[in-house]
């Protein structure tokens, strides 16, 4: 029998391409592929692009051109770029870095198997359509085998807002959301393969309309699957966060005390100029609802400074809500054009302003992050432990918090949710005393 065809993934940006990396390799396990870690022995290679962060695509043209040695040794090997810079760029990868032998957008990925088909034969495959059917029902079943306590699930794609800055109604196309029945079907098949906790993912993803009582409906038909012990979901947009959802953190106990909430400025002015649609006076109000349903909740949030237009005064507002708000976590980015979106038409803001200001946003929002982990020295915590750590003897996880938790403890804790007290605070995690019971 012949040894089956390996394939290495490379995934950049966000949880919703962690996820489609693992759909994509799991299509390419039913025509025979296996996964490797290492990209020399790999038969074929994806790089699944994100196209959020700057010169998103110069960095892809770029690791094409590394990839070219491969390529000359092995010139049976089989290259291919999916994702957001796939569906922006098209047919200018293919042109550019002849060596690529497939192009497939985020909307159409269940077409790989095809698409590879096609390249087999010498010609180059392009994909970046929108299609009408769900790419989701045209997805092999997930396969059975164990794996780790903790999963992710795309529920919803696709934006409606227009944000000025943003690329992702143009890479993703329009909201879709997906049946309520194929989530929970999926989770369930998550949860008897070892999964403890679930990431609901979505672009926007509290816009969720697959369910008839939205995303709050389906995490509390969530709920119901035993063995699932924890819930999250990650992004939403303060508009769409309705008070079913915002009941929910304070009612529903496998709902997690944290949000991801981005805001992006504080500055109404520049909120209208994003087409954020809403007011720095609004998302105050919609903050203090939500610590009102649930006070210990951990919020997280997006920030990008520097964009056209910003003033010393429009800075000035987005610090004072970050002082105001207080964050447990947070990302913060200099502004950096998209080709065609609105906002790459304007006048950018100085690079060495937009840089100071950047520093002084990030610097508070270390503080405050180093605030909320040191807040922790001393409670007791619940983790859900992932992963043996670098030293013997010692396991590593996530709080109820999303805080990575270290704590020695034997390897019979792995996939299972502990009592931690927590003793110390370092730059990016915890570490504590498991309390064995």
């Amino acid at each position: 029998m012949a040894d089956p065809k390996k394939l290495f993934i490379k995934t950049y940006g966000c949880q919703m391409n962690v996820y489609d990396s693992e759909r994509m390799a799991e299509a390419m396990g039913a025509q025979g592929y296996v996964e490797t870690t290492e990209m020399a022995e790999a038969d074929m290679i994806l790089l699944n692009t994100c196209h959020i962060r700057e010169k998103a695509a110069e960095k892809v043209y770029s690791e094409l051109g590394r990839l070219r040695p491969l390529k000359d040794e092995k010139p049976d090997l089989k290259i291919g770029v999916a994702g957001c810079v796939a569906q922006a760029e098209g047919e200018e990868i293919i042109r550019r870095q002849p060596l690529v032998d497939l192009v497939v957008g985020p909307q159409s990925y269940h077409r790989l198997p095809e698409l590879t088909a096609k390249a087999a034969q010498g010609v180059p495959a392009l994909d970046t359509d929108f299609p009408e059917e769900d790419k989701f029902e045209h997805l092999p079943k997930r396969p059975k085998p164990q794996r780790g306590p903790t999963a992710f699930l795309t529920v919803q794609e696709g934006c409606d807002k227009f944000c000025a800055f943003c690329v992702v109604p143009y890479t993703r196309g329009a909201e879709v959301s997906r049946p309520a029945e194929r989530v929970n079907s999926e989770a369930q098949e998550l949860v008897a393969r070892g999964v403890r906790e679930i990431t609901l993912l979505g672009q926007n993803v509290n816009a969720y309309h697959g369910h008839n009582k939205g995303l709050a409906g389906l995490i509390w038909a969530l709920a119901e699957i035993e063995g699932l012990e924890r819930i999250r979901f990650t992004t939403s947009h303060p508009n769409d966060m309705d008070e079913a959802l915002i009941e929910a953190h304070g009612t529903c106990e496998k709902l997690m005390p944290y949000l991801h909430l981005p805001v992006q400025s504080g500055s109404d002015r520049i909120l209208k100029a994003m087409n954020r649609k809403h007011t720095r006076d609004q998302y105050f109000r919609l903050i203090d609802r939500i610590r009102d349903a649930r006070p210990d909740l951990l919020l997280s949030g997006d920030f990008i400074v520097g964009f056209p237009g910003e003033t010393d005064q429009d800075f000035a507002d987005t610090m004072d809500l970050v002082a105001r708000v207080g964050y447990g976590q947070a990302y913060s980015f200099k502004y950096s054009a998209r080709p065609g979106t609105p906002a790459a038409e304007k006048d950018p803001v100085p690079e060495e302003v937009a840089q100071a200001r950047l520093y002084e946003l990030q610097a508070l929002l270390s503080d405050q992050q180093r605030a909320a982990q040191e807040s922790m020295v001393g409670r007791e915590v619940a983790v859900l432990f992932e992963k043996a750590g670098r030293n013997p003897g010692q396991v590593v996880g996530k709080s109820q918090y999303l805080h990575a938790v270290h704590a020695d403890a034997p390897e019979k804790v792995l996939g299972t949710i502990q009592p931690v007290r927590i003793e110390a605070s370092a730059s990016n995690s915890l570490s504590g005393q498991w309390i064995e019971r």
